[in-house]
């Protein structure tokens, strides 16, 4: 048995596994990307022998994914060995689309979505949005719809290859 800095070092361990396992589950509304890319996963604790607490934060309140993101991680960590799941909602700090990886931005381009812009603190806001069409490249873009497939996607086409595409807009 492992007592003392050994046991919070094997905690440490297993919570970092946890968190990996949770942050691979697949978004159910963007299934390129998984929960981790989409920077929801804000942290997993081990309580206990088996238990486990995961907080989640859903990407704007009224999310209608939410209840299957928290089903497919209870599902995903009850299948390697964890008896007691529970997934919390934390709303503080809300989630941004900042938090999506570099490996997410790069996923929804592949798909086809043109992903947000990243935003920084030292940079100006800008005046207008050019979005870039994730076909061809082109910041010729125009709006269609502001809201498409989902609530968090707008629908645009590219004036240049005349290509409708999603764009997840910027919280």
């Amino acid at each position: 048995m492992v007592t003392g800095a050994g046991q919070v070092e094997t905690d440490t361990t297993l919570e970092a596994e946890l968190r990996r396992l949770a942050g691979s589950v697949p978004d159910p509304e963007l299934p390129v990307l998984t929960l981790g890319e989409l920077g929801v996963i804000r942290g997993v604790s081990l309580l206990g022998p088996g238990s486990v607490r995961v907080e989640l934060t859903p990407t704007y309140t009224g999310c209608p994914a939410i209840e299957a993101m928290t089903s497919d991680i209870e599902q995903v960590l009850h299948e390697h060995g964890m008896s007691d799941v529970s997934v919390v909602r934390v709303l503080s700090p809300a989630w941004s689309t900042d938090d999506i990886s570099a490996e997410g931005r790069r996923k929804l381009t592949e798909f086809g979505i043109a992903p947000p812009r990243p935003h920084s603190a030292d940079e100006p806001v800008p005046l207008t949005l050019s979005v870039r069409c994730p076909n061809c490249g082109s910041t010729e873009t125009e709006l269609l719809s502001r809201f498409s497939s989902t609530a968090c996607k707008a629908l645009r086409r590219c004036v240049s290859c005349r290509e409708p595409f999603d764009h997840f807009k910027e919280l």
